[in-house]
């Protein structure tokens, strides 16, 4: 996860929020994909207001389902539980109202007949409804209540299972459920049942000799009664116990007791909710290692200063090692605001014998407006193309073109020594940034290159960062902060100061680290390979 932005504490109003770009997300429909099914006129009069119980699963949000996923990108409402990773809601549209159904500790948890009530006033709108509930809906999520309400009302509805917590304690923390020597069966048990029932429908007497294993959801606060009832009824103390915290999180926490311990772990302020409790012997077969939690960044979170829309690779690099990721731009990058001068070079492409890329951003902005004039690639048959990094020609590549000159160091000095005497006499077209370093430019003209510098998108500082960040950065709540350019390491100085000082610095390459270094932060990582590859592999060490 890039960041874990909450929902309203007070639940119950309508109301979009905003969140930074965080997961892996390369199965997403394109925004433009997504916008088009969610407001699809034809698509909506012919299907009315409907209610989709989806599973959340059990935090992370890569184990949400295909089809979790297709109804959240055309859902008109969102109704989500404190249990559901707010990340999910990055499936959303921008015109999707999302309302958060209460967290518990930090305000009003909703009543389930107003939940009811406001998810079926929603669909008799003829909204397309998600209401998004954490784990597998059919598991302790009252989903029998609310279908029996949606049947009342005429409300059309379908359930999209989810992970339940239970399944994802099994392969998260290599904790078994079942097991050929110990256990043939499972039990998935509420530690707390209905207020307002009579007595208990638990038979804890027969769960103590139940030939297998036995799962606890929502048991922390009660484990010192349920625990006591399974030994009074002739489940051994030394049972083996294993308690799973916030599974399938960079938080995960497993904690390996007996039952006879279980309720002093789990005495107040010990250990919160919530937590998985998995009973039985076959717990005794839990695997040496996790993989979930062995991997190398796990447990460490590292500040990603990238835009946005830039973030999402180096992200997924990261979390895939195991790192807790947040995200605070230090620049943001938008289109130039007189297209022009550009409209003017793409007429004349044909009298241009090199176009000289120096980022990514430059490809797509150039070459996406190639598109918008009306044109198409074939303007480019005359030009040749250079590209100053693999990230660089990577992008041309999505747009099925190939670079004809990319350097073997990736920087605006090598690439300009080594086109240098290609581009004698030739006219050159460099594709740039608003502000950057001119060292291309006057290479290649003392080289007797025609050149012109093109600007194709803006680049600009970040003010403020937001106080969330600033305010773990300055209690040096970060291990890692990742600087992917110059004008990165110049915003980040003026953003933050010497609270940079609070964490360690990764530069991508020597440039960037010679800004750190000139004012005062040198930092303690710099890449060998001047991509995000070589950034991460630095930062693992």
């Amino acid at each position: 996860m890039l960041s874990s932005a909450s929902g309203s504490s007070t639940g119950g109003q309508l109301r979009r929020i905003t969140l930074p770009v965080y997961s892996s997300i390369s199965l997403h429909a394109s925004a433009g994909e997504r916008s088009k099914l969610a407001g699809d006129s034809d698509y909506m009069a012919k299907h009315p207001g409907k209610v989709y119980l989806v599973g959340a699963g059990p935090g992370d949000p890569g184990l949400l389902t295909l089809r979790g996923r297709e109804v959240l990108e055309r859902a008109e409402a969102v109704f989500y539980d404190y249990l559901a990773n707010p990340l999910l809601l990055e499936h959303a549209t921008d015109e999707a109202e999302l309302v958060c159904l209460g967290q518990h500790g930090k305000g009003r948890v909703l009543a389930q007949e107003e939940i009811n009530r406001q998810v079926i006033a929603a669909a008799q709108d003829g909204k397309q409804v998600v209401r998004l509930k954490g784990g597998d809906p059919s598991v302790f999520a009252r989903t029998g209540e609310e279908i029996t309400a949606l049947e009342a009302a005429g409300i059309a509805y379908e359930v999209v299972p989810g992970v339940t917590a239970a399944l994802a304690a099994s392969a998260y923390a290599g904790v078994p459920l079942t097991h050929r020597d110990y256990a043939s069966c499972v039990a998935l048990i509420t530690g707390q049942e209905c207020r307002d029932k009579t007595g208990s429908a638990l038979d804890l007497a027969g769960l103590a000799s139940f030939p297998g294993t036995l799962v606890f959801y929502m048991g922390v606060t009660t484990a010192p009664t349920w625990a006591a009832e399974l030994m009074k009824h002739g489940k051994p103390a030394a049972t083996p116990v294993a308690i799973v915290r916030h599974c399938s999180l960079a938080e995960q926490r497993t904690i390996e007791t007996t039952l006879g311990e279980v309720p002093e772990v789990l005495a107040p302020r010990n250990l919160r909710p919530p937590a998985i409790i998995v009973v039985g012997e076959a717990v005794a077969a839990r695997t040496a290692s996790e993989w979930f939690t062995s991997r190398p960044l796990f447990g460490q979170t590292v500040l990603v200063t990238r835009p946005e829309e830039q973030a999402k690779s180096l992200v997924r690099k990261l979390q895939q090692l195991g790192a807790t990721t947040k995200l605070q731009p230090a620049i943001e990058i938008t289109p130039v605001a007189d297209w022009s001068a550009v409209d003017t070079a793409i007429e004349n492409l044909a009298t241009c014998d090199w176009l000289v890329f120096s980022s990514a951003n430059g490809v797509r902005f150039f070459l996406n407006r190639i598109l918008q004039l009306d044109y198409d690639l074939r303007s480019l048959a005359h030009c040749r193309l250079a590209a100053i990094g693999p990230a660089t020609a990577e992008t041309l590549a999505e747009y099925h073109l190939r670079v004809d000159l990319q350097p073997e160091t990736y920087r605006a000095e090598a690439l300009a020594e080594q086109l240098a005497p290609q581009a004698a006499g030739q006219r050159c077209l460099l594709l740039r940034a608003s502000r950057g370093r001119e060292v291309l430019a006057e290479t290649l003209s003392a080289a007797s290159a025609d050149v012109e510098q093109l600007v194709v998108y803006e680049s600009r500082d970040v003010a403020q960062p937001r106080p969330e960040v600033a305010e773990a950065l300055a209690a040096g709540h970060f291990d890692w902060l990742t600087v992917t350019s110059s004008a990165i390491a110049r915003s980040l100085v003026n953003m933050f100061g010497d609270d940079l000082r609070n964490t360690k610095l990764a530069a991508i390459s020597p440039l960037s680290a010679g800004v750190l270094e000139a004012a005062g932060y040198p930092p303690t990582v710099v890449a060998e390979e001047y991509t995000t590859e070589g950034l991460v592999r630095g930062i693992v060490g």
